[in-house]
């Protein structure tokens, strides 16, 4: 029996993989390998000279490189030559951090802090420096130093809340509450925000967790560790609300629907009709349920004249009771299309179009019908709209490849046709991965056979 994929465990050594990387890859590093072993104390307790390996210095250089803004304010009530002599101090530690001279650059802060106590670019330098070290309570002090002296600094009150959700402060949730939505330095912002993932979640609130993480992945769409992440908590999420509903009401219309649409993500299309219909009798007028049973049963057996009769008659009804549409109309147009009947066809999927332009059937529809009847120039206008439309559909893709290659324009048909083979090529080492999880994968809108009618 295999260990539950929601176990706390499992899913905290995640959040801090992810702040590691957000720590050290987003604050200018390549991979972790290049922060010295000291610096990466959750990874190995081995120690290395502070000052030392190439990342450490340009990641606080680069994490704090506006901090030229706090120079007068935090100087500006001081004799000249005093305000001269701390402005370079904080260039010369700056420098220093660039050029990856840790210790260097902590001298200078230190003087600065010597000349003004209450200096926010030195002390907010000196916390985040302490902070790569992993010494948080040393770094809550400089930080708490950096907001008294100047209460509206973000990032400093961002570090606090990280150090102090570290330290278990109970504070620390309100300060990165408070930080977070206003942060625009990348790095920061992963950091804080991993950090009120994980607070969300050990308090038993995966939705405030879910939204957090959302805004991670936009922020950073092809962080690898995120989106596993962000799949772990959604399925918790859909699975939590799957099981409350099938303990309110699972003799509900709405728990056999659920149950259909499982069934068709299995590939057991007849018995997702069967539950289809079980719904459609507890509650004839379900909204949504009769075009599902329509797509299921076209899919069941496409090439069957009594099943294409029955999902035309499923699309009637669902007019009638719920109105037309351009997914209603997309699926009539494939029924024509069964039927070599390009006229009738075509018109379903020009009032598709109608109804939505943006609709990818519909363009795609209308695009494959015109290359069907030898015009190209029109195809291509349609399946140009496919393809912005749904970057990755293969038979988009391929399609436009031969519009172009009729109107005899190669360069561009070589390019769409290369698309289509990498599409198609990534969608299948997809399908290889899901049936290592002895799962089907989710069928694809674009799976229409690439022959003509």
């Amino acid at each position: 029996m295999h260990p539950s994929i929601y176990e706390p465990r499992v899913f905290f050594d995640s959040v801090l993989l992810v702040r590691q990387r957000a720590e050290y890859v987003e604050l200018g590093m390549q991979s972790l390998d290049q922060v010295p072993a000291r610096t990466i104390r959750a990874v190995s307790p081995a120690g290395t000279r502070r000052g030392s390996g190439p990342g450490r210095g340009r990641a606080l250089f680069l994490f704090f490189g506006l901090l030229g803004g706090l120079l007068p304010a935090s100087a500006g009530q001081s004799a000249p030559s005093r305000t001269t002599a701390i402005r370079g101090l904080l260039q010369r530690g700056q420098a220093a951090l660039k050029a990856n001279d840790v210790d260097d650059a902590t001298k200078h802060f230190r003087a600065v802090l010597a000349l003004d106590p209450n200096n926010a670019a030195a002390h907010l330098n000196l916390g985040l420096i302490g902070f790569l070290h992993g010494d948080c309570q040393r770094s809550s002090q400089d930080f708490r130093q950096a907001l008294a002296a100047q209460p509206g600094l973000l990032q400093a009150k961002a570090m606090l809340g990280i150090c102090g959700r570290r330290l278990g402060d109970g504070s620390a949730r309100t300060l990165l509450e408070s930080s977070f939505p206003k942060l625009t330095e990348p790095g920061l912002r992963m950091q804080a925000g991993m950090e009120l993932v994980a607070i969300y979640y050990e308090e038993g609130d995966p939705e405030r967790s879910a939204s957090i993480l959302q805004k991670l992945v936009e922020l950073n769409p092809d962080n690898v560790d995120l989106l596993y992440m962000a799949q772990r908590l959604y399925g918790e999420l859909a699975d939590d609300t799957l099981n409350k509903l099938a303990v309110l009401a699972p003799a509900s219309a709405r728990m056999q629907q659920v149950i259909a649409e499982h069934a068709v993500n299995a590939g057991d299309i007849k018995g997702a009709v069967e539950h289809y219909r079980k719904a459609l009798e507890i509650d004839p007028r379900l909204p949504g349920v009769r075009f599902e049973l329509a797509e299921a049963i076209l899919e069941s057996s496409p090439n069957d004249a009594s099943a294409q009769a029955d999902a035309e008659k499923e699309l009637a009804t669902v007019i009638a009771t719920e109105g037309n549409s351009a997914r209603v109309q997309c699926e009539f147009g494939r029924i024509a299309l069964l039927h070599s009947d390009l006229q009738g066809a075509h018109d379903h999927y020009a009032q598709a179009f109608t109804f939505n332009p943006k609709d990818t059937h519909a363009q795609l529809g209308l695009g494959r019908i015109l290359m069907s009847l030898e015009k190209p120039q029109e195809a291509r206008k349609y399946l140009e709209m496919a393809v912005q439309s749904d970057p990755l559909n293969s038979e988009a893709r391929y399609r436009l490849a031969l519009a172009y290659k009729g109107l005899q324009m190669p360069d561009k048909a070589e390019r769409e046709m290369h698309l289509f083979q990498e599409i198609k090529k990534t969608k299948d080492q997809v399908r290889a991965l899901y049936r290592q999880m002895n799962q089907p994968s989710k069928p694809d809108s674009d799976e229409m056979p690439v022959h003509d009618p």
